[in-house]
């Protein structure tokens, strides 16, 4: 069972807020179904982003020297 929702205090540039309370209306949602939607979103984005990170974690760190010679080995700079 989900637990009661929390109420927050956030503070949002009055042109983001206006674009959200428009977006609300349009789709029948609440600013808040909105904004939770979105911050859920970006936790998912972090997730993946650290899962990828430790899937590479055991590959060796190349320094930007060494890419750039690289890139220029390779043609692309």
């Amino acid at each position: 069972m989900p637990s009661p929702a929390r109420r927050a205090t956030v503070y949002l540039d009055p042109v983001i807020h206006k674009a959200l309370k428009l977006k609300a209306v349009e789709t029948d949602r609440s600013v808040s179904e909105l904004i939770n939607e979105a911050v859920r979103q970006s936790l998912m984005e972090d997730a993946e982003d650290l899962a990828a990170f430790e899937e590479r974690v055991s590959e060796p760190l190349v320094s930007y020297e060494e890419m750039v010679k690289r890139l220029k080995t390779d043609g692309r700079l």
